[in-house]
């Protein structure tokens, strides 16, 4: 009986390049090197698996980022990454260190949004990944509070290019629902 081990891998399609991770040392994969850690964007923390969504929800899942520097955090939440193709797969490795048959896909997303969040002697990268077929169920009920909407509204207009980190979305273009307590 053959041994194997278990190797999870994610690859990140961005228009520039594409990052490629393994959760421990290195994999090549075809023509592919995934390693532990990107020079540019660090490694990944871990992943928060696939909610399912109700309605005309789809699943989103979360990936945590620990970039060395925050010059990394704001390059990976450029506005032209937004929509880049996320895949994970797990793979079988055989005794030679290379993937025994095909790679067992576990998801295949696209990046939404990411949330930058800092502690005292640390920082994290939130990237929010949406399922590849939620374009189908888009609906133009306004423009989210994104660089990517504002700028299909008011081509060249950068005023949130430097907007990372928010926590609360924020409905632009439509009523918004009261916050807090109401009374009847």
């Amino acid at each position: 009986m053959e041994r194997v081990a278990l190797a999870g891998l994610l690859r990140i399609d961005l228009p520039t390049r594409s990052i490629l991770l393994c959760d421990g040392g290195f994999l090549p994969v075809g023509d592919d090197v995934f390693q532990s850690v990107d020079p540019v964007f660090g490694t990944v923390a871990g992943f928060e698996a696939l909610t399912e969504g109700v309605g005309d929800e789809l699943p989103i899942g979360k990936l945590t980022f620990l970039p060395a520097k925050v010059a990394a955090a704001i390059e990976l939440s450029r506005p032209g990454y937004q929509g880049s193709r996320v895949r994970l797969w797990v793979a079988e490795i055989g005794a030679d260190g290379r993937p025994v048959g095909e790679l067992e896909p576990i998801a295949d997303w696209q990046t939404d949004k990411t949330v930058l969040k800092r502690m005292k002697n640390s920082r994290s990268l939130e990237m929010v990944c949406v399922s590849r077929s939620q374009r189908l169920l888009i609906r133009n009920d306004g423009n989210a509070l994104s660089t990517a909407s504002h700028q299909r509204v008011f081509p060249g207009e950068r005023g949130h290019d430097n907007a990372v980190g928010m926590e609360i979305e924020v409905a632009w273009g439509v009523a918004s629902p009261p916050r807090g307590v109401q009374a009847a």
